[in-house]
């Protein structure tokens, strides 16, 4: 364990942070006041502190969002055979709106937002230096966006966005109802917060959110936009300049202790600290899990060929001989949000769509991945073929109802803008906020 990351805990510790379901709680044990809590330097640092361990509950990024992306984006590369009610409504996409997989989801993610915008508000605070307080800033700026756009992409219907909180809460005494600002208002903010992360945060920033960080995450927010000559370029800057390279085999860049080369910015997790909720239902029992909630179809491994190392990375159930993926096998290893891969695709994607070769040409891009894990070199490549190889990298990540939803195409019988490919507004979220609207096919 770094220095780093044992600070981070032991932060955790002496502050006292937790999630709670309706709110943020701002208080210490010791209940403290919230105007100590955010009087000095080391406080505001400590509230950062905060954001990022609620980001890795595992309502949030410790797994279940990217679960639920997945089994809502590709029903016949997976099937759920878990005992979980939640799981099963998203996979067979007739969600409730008392969903609590989802309301777990939304609720963590506003906490995590809030305490980002407790530290953007108390900037001032910050006097030891203009290097640390444009550090608090970008970190906080980077949460922020990471939040805003996920809920965005999973809760927007049409020109309705979610609600934009922008200033800390510390006190819900008083009325907090917010309306749905519009998709494009919450894009917009997310977009400038992540630009001006961009320009604040540090090169390198050990396992915390850095400059490329935070360009990796407008890459993939110009991609989902359909902005790409902006996504290669953001890109392109990460793969030009970041250090961070493609791990030495695919099976190197996940089930980490430590962040690998390809981690551009990944949830950490130690036996003291941290969710990796992808065990729980990706794994079998052995490797901590309750024996394999999601089985790996046919239909998956049959977009591979014979020698391409991705389609062999699977393990067997021993409960049930199902096929499980092998990328989340150890439990207390960190989650990849963001990788090298990734940026390959979104580069070599948009260079096709923009008809240019910055970096690489689409082609070489394609076969420089695909080389890594021991696939044929492709003699062309149209964006079928881009598409397909991202199925095959970044499977079981979360992009699977993503990638759908921002190409047009259709999951199964459903449309790409289908009602039921869109979470509901969480019930609580209706019955305590009068400015609510709930999505269209949930009332």
């Amino acid at each position: 364990m770094t220095n780093n990351k044992l600070t981070l805990l032991l932060a955790l510790a002496v502050f006292g942070f937790s999630s709670c379901e309706d709110s943020l709680e701002i208080l210490p044990a010791q209940s403290i006041s919230g105007e100590i809590a955010i009087s000095t330097e080391a406080n505001i640092q400590n509230i950062l502190t905060g954001a990022y361990a609620e980001n890795g509950e595992d309502d949030s990024y410790g797994g279940q969002l990217q679960l639920m992306a997945d089994l809502l984006g590709k029903g016949e590369y997976i099937t759920w055979v878990g005992t979980f009610i939640q799981p099963r409504q998203v996979a067979n996409k007739n969600m409730l709106a008392d969903n609590g997989f989802i309301g777990g989801y939304w609720n963590n993610a506003y906490a995590a937002i809030n305490q980002a915008n407790l530290v953007l508000d108390n900037l001032d605070i910050v006097t030891s230096s203009t290097e640390e307080r444009d550090r608090l800033e970008g970190e906080a700026r980077f949460l922020r966006a990471l939040g805003y756009f996920d809920l965005n992409r999973h809760f927007s219907s049409g020109s309705m966005g979610v609600p934009l909180r922008t200033t800390g809460i510390s006190d819900y005494s008083v009325d907090l109802s917010t309306a749905r600002a519009s998709t494009t208002e919450v894009y917009d903010l997310v977009i400038s917060d992540l630009t001006t992360a961009v320009s604040k945060l540090p090169d390198a920033n050990d396992f915390f959110a850095d400059k490329y960080a935070a360009q990796g995450l407008l890459a993939r927010v110009y991609l989902q936009l359909g902005r790409y000559g902006e996504a290669r370029d953001a890109a392109n800057d990460v793969l030009a300049n970041s250090g961070h390279m493609l791990t030495s085999s695919f099976a190197d860049a996940f089930n980490n202790d430590m962040d690998s080369s390809e981690d551009i910015f990944a949830i950490q997790v130690t036996s003291q600290d941290g969710a990796n909720d992808l065990i729980n239902h990706y794994a079998d029992e052995q490797n901590g899990g309750r024996g394999g909630d999601i089985e790996v179809n046919d239909a998956y491994v049959a977009i591979f060929e014979a020698d391409d190392e991705r389609g062999s990375f699977f393990v067997e159930s021993r409960q049930s001989g199902a096929r499980l993926t092998a990328k989340y096998t150890n439990q207390f290893g960190n989650i990849p949000l963001i990788r090298v891969a990734e940026m390959h695709l979104i580069r070599a994607e948009s260079n096709l769509r923009e008809d240019t070769e910055t970096g690489l040409s689409p082609l070489d891009e394609i076969n420089a991945l695909r080389g890594r894990s021991g696939a044929s070199a492709l003699d062309d490549v149209d964006l079928d073929d881009i598409l397909l190889e991202r199925d095959r990298e970044l499977g079981f990540e979360g992009f699977f109802i993503h990638d759908i939803r921002r190409t047009g195409r259709n999951e199964g019988d459903f449309t790409f803008d289908a009602d039921e490919l869109v979470f509901p507004i969480p019930q609580n979220e209706i019955d305590t906020n009068p400015s609510m609207e709930q999505n269209p096919g949930y009332n």
